[in-house]
């Protein structure tokens, strides 16, 4: 299949972003190799450089996805599951630190910063999707909210990390899963007790009325589920 025109340029501006960081002139710069028009990225990224931004991490999630979907899953824990999705989420950015920490920066920028957020949820959206999670009350977010901040958590220590083959990053992602499991089993344990959870019955009255969102956005990757 023909490479897309979208794909081409985001591909060669993702190739200078190590050295240049995002900046709107890869994207002319990129045009002028393709020999096309500069308008013509404008209709393809309305938003200049942050769309193509965007655009390679969700790509990242596409690859993630398929790594997912051809994978045996069957007796595996969830806390498994979600381990070795973020491990390959990683591994496909493995040899990409130089532009990850420049996205980083990007993205931490007070007029991108809340697209960035939405990326890492994005990604543990489609995770928690991926492994059919069929919350529909206020857990849907707080699952969705702790796995961002493990996620965004470890990258930050993989960055940093020159063991052989990741070796400390993985054993730092699984203390994170760790401390998940834990929170998790604290909420069961608090339900099991009737005397806290009675105590709780104004504040649980209140989060019974936060329901998962029915308008699921679209991320476009094969194998996530839809409600």
């Amino acid at each position: 299949m023909e490479e897309s025109l979208e794909n081409k340029i985001r591909r060669i501006v993702v190739r200078s972003v190590a050295f240049e960081g995002w900046s709107s002139s890869l994207i002319k710069a990129a045009c002028s190799e393709l020999g096309i028009d500069h308008n013509v990225s404008k209709t393809l990224f309305p938003r200049g450089i942050i769309d193509i931004a965007l655009a390679n991490h969700r790509d990242g999630d596409k690859k993630m996805i398929k790594i997912l979907a051809d994978t045996d899953f069957e007796g595996v824990k969830i806390r498994q599951k979600i381990t070795f999705a973020i491990k390959s989420r990683l591994q496909i950015i493995e040899n990409e630190k130089e532009l990850v920490k420049k996205t980083m920066s990007f993205f931490s920028l007070p007029q991108n910063f809340l697209d960035g957020h939405q990326l890492i949820w994005g990604t543990s959206d489609i995770i928690w999707n991926f492994f059919e999670d069929d919350s529909s009350d206020y857990n849907y977010y707080t699952k969705r909210l702790i796995l961002s901040g493990v996620y965004g958590s470890v990258v930050l220590f993989w960055l940093g990390d020159d063991s052989k083959d990741n070796s400390s990053t993985w054993e730092f992602l699984d203390r994170r899963i760790q401390n998940v499991m834990s929170f998790e089993s604290f909420k069961s344990k608090m339900k099991a007790n009737s005397h806290v959870y009675r105590s709780l019955k104004v504040p649980r009255k209140i989060l019974s009325t936060i329901k998962r969102p029915s308008d699921k956005r679209n991320w476009d990757v094969p194998g996530t589920r839809r409600p």
